[in-house]
């Protein structure tokens, strides 16, 4: 994909932990869905109504500032692989790839700004998924930024409204605002402090749910969980958005507060589960992505208690986006088998490491690690 090469950080803005409370929250996201007057949508829409939503898009030109410097790509006629890198940063939906099925449908797109950290999916679940994503905790940034396209967009495209219940969606739990705004945060303590039960249950009587690293349908691994609101019907976006704001910010006083208890009560455990994370990633040899993400968790706890100086944030966010299937293998130029690539990621991962300058206190400064074997 000639794009990926020319502007390589499609979607890798967040990477540069430039955020607030970055060390937890790795990274904000807004969302809003839209559908057009005129068009079937939903299960009901068909090639047709696919194909004229994504011609109204295209047709748009420079009638919509913010998508002046975009790249439209209509997925059928995207590789395989490119597609999966879409997908492991996170810029479109397995819906909208057609990773359940055969493929994606004939109309769906996705359109990435080259100069923002905006992009949209076309005829995913609705006609328009609009979304940013940006690092760390930056809801009201992320809301704003999104507003503004929405707005823009909205001046040219005739946007499926009722007067009662707002913006129209495929899905009921979206009508109204239609927005999903939702952050990607590191719990490690809770969990170790058994406290994580009680804080997911406080979230759904608040309002607010919790998913996986891919969001809908995806497992929790390496103790990352998406914290996002549940309804959209009856607030407004930025009640919306205030009240995750308001949430988050007490879930990570939470973990905070339990990282304090670990080091107060479990210190020698908590330092050698975190120094055991670190040298199996510094010196494996094959790792699989969920044994990376688990080993990944204590290593970020380790980072931001700076039991682990020197390893910055942006690094382990680095490794989290180019140790994934499809990144490694564009890498190598090839499709790699499950056991290769879990060789692959193992050496991606002690490259990085190794670049970090990580100082143990209980080391003498003067001895030096061996040296990796030139094929690492």
């Amino acid at each position: 994909m000639d794009e990926l090469r020319t502007i390589p950080d499609f979607g890798l803005g967040w990477l540069d932990a430039s955020g607030d409370h970055s060390d937890v929250v790795l990274s904000t996201r807004a969302r809003l869905a839209r559908n057009l007057q005129g068009h079937a949508f939903g299960p009901r829409a068909r090639v047709n109504d696919r194909k004229a939503v994504l011609h109204r898009i295209e047709d748009l030109g420079g009638k919509v500032p913010a998508l002046n410097e975009t790249t439209t790509r209509e997925l059928h006629e995207v590789p395989l692989r490119v597609r999966r890198i879409l997908l492991e940063r996170r810029l479109v939906s397995r819906d909208l790839v057609g990773e359940n099925g055969d493929g994606p449908q004939v109309g769906t797109a996705v359109v990435l700004s080259h100069r923002d950290p905006i992009s949209v999916m076309v005829n995913e679940e609705d006609h328009l998924r609009l979304q940013t994503l940006l690092s760390g905790l930056r809801l009201q940034e992320a809301w704003a930024r999104l507003d503004s396209l929405d707005e823009e967009l909205g001046r040219e495209l005739p946007y499926a409204y009722h007067h009662e219940f707002g913006f129209l969606t495929s899905c009921p739990t979206n009508v109204g605002t239609g927005l999903r705004a939702s952050v990607l945060v590191h719990l490690p303590a809770l969990v170790l402090t058994k406290e994580i039960g009680k804080v997911l249950q406080g979230l759904s009587q608040v309002g607010l749910t919790f998913r996986g690293l891919y969001g809908e349908g995806s497992e929790v691994v390496g103790n990352f969980f998406q914290l996002s609101n549940q309804t959209t019907l009856g607030k407004s976006e930025e009640d919306l958005v205030d009240h995750l704001d308001k949430i988050v910010r007490q879930v990570i006083t939470y973990e905070m507060q339990a990282r304090q208890v670990l080091l107060r009560d479990a210190a020698g455990v908590t330092e050698d589960k975190i120094w055991r994370a670190y040298g199996l990633l510094r010196h494996a040899r094959s790792l699989s992505f969920e044994e990376l993400m688990n080993l990944m968790s204590g290593v970020r706890l380790g980072a931001s208690l700076k039991l682990l100086p020197g390893l910055r944030v942006y690094s382990l966010n680095k490794v989290m986006i180019f140790t994934q299937t499809a990144h490694l293998e564009e890498a190598a130029g090839r499709e790699l088998p499950a056991a290769e690539c879990d060789t692959h990621r193992a050496a991606y991962v002690r490259r990085i490491l190794a670049t970090e300058g990580v100082i143990n206190p209980d080391v003498d400064p003067s001895e030096d690690d061996p040296p990796e074997h030139s094929g690492g």
